[in-house]
């Protein structure tokens, strides 16, 4: 089954995936309120380097021949 989980096949259950996460030390819920509120801070500052929206310049088709 290890060795399932490590290929990542399909075929593993949910669980037998978070047993052994939490087997060998990997968080997979954080819930303590400061790591979130930085995480969301993070997100939030990334976030505000891209652009609000993106649009391509429309060109006006010539098609008198």
């Amino acid at each position: 089954m290890l060795q399932r989980i490590e290929k990542g096949d399909l075929i593993c259950e949910i669980g037998a995936m978070c047993e052994v996460a939490s087997i060998v030390g990997v968080k997979l819920f954080d819930a303590d309120d400061s790591t979130l509120i930085r995480h969301i801070s993070q997100t939030e500052d990334k976030l505000a380097l891209l652009p609000k929206s993106v649009r391509n310049a429309t060109k006006a088709v010539d098609d008198d021949f």
